[in-house]
């Protein structure tokens, strides 16, 4: 009669570099698959330029503006968000800073986020310097079939070079307007 431990051969244990080698791997897959998904889902929320965009907007101070004509000089950012978008409060000051640096042209439409006075006064109180394009009733953003707020696209000659959606970092975003002018 044999017993368990007789038939039973014992694993040999893994040292330290196997561990830790098995641990990256494991780090790299899930990586890969939550970059996968998330570039997937990126991707399908995006904004998508209309076929005949109003590219000549008045912005909330009443100044006009020429997205196209500024998208022919530079790639020029235009940041869709909210008032009321609990993201946008982490989003827009990146936004600020990106359009205080004046290396590229940034532009925002703020969906729904009331009248002029009332966008003036959220401006103020959170000391946001970006050029804002009220869109009172949402329907720029419905234009550009935007779903998700805070949303980006990047304008070279008129025509969208990318768009995507979420938090994004300064550094992503000065990133996507360099590659935008180079190719």
């Amino acid at each position: 009669m044999t017993t368990d431990t007789d038939t039973t051969a014992a694993k040999p244990k893994k040292t330290p570099q196997q561990k830790a080698l098995s641990l990256i791997k494991t780090i790299l897959i899930y990586g890969l698959m939550f970059a996968v998904i998330y570039t997937a889902v990126n991707w399908w929320r995006q904004p998508v330029m209309p076929a005949n965009p109003q590219l000549q907007l008045t912005d909330y101070q009443e100044q006009t503006l020429d997205l196209a004509a500024m998208s022919h000089k530079q790639p020029t950012l235009v940041y869709f968000w909210g008032t009321w978008c609990p993201i946008c409060t982490y989003t827009s000051p990146t936004i600020d800073k990106l359009a205080a640096s004046d290396s590229y042209p940034v532009v925002t439409v703020a969906i729904k986020s009331g009248s002029n006075q009332r966008l003036a006064e959220y401006m103020q109180q959170n000391n946001f310097d970006f050029t804002t394009i009220n869109d009172e009733d949402g329907a720029i953003f419905a234009g550009w079939q935007g779903q998700v707020t805070p949303s980006y696209v990047i304008l070279k000659e008129g025509e969208m070079a990318q768009g995507l959606t979420g938090i994004q970092p300064l550094w992503s975003l000065k990133l996507r307007l360099w590659l935008s002018s180079v190719f």
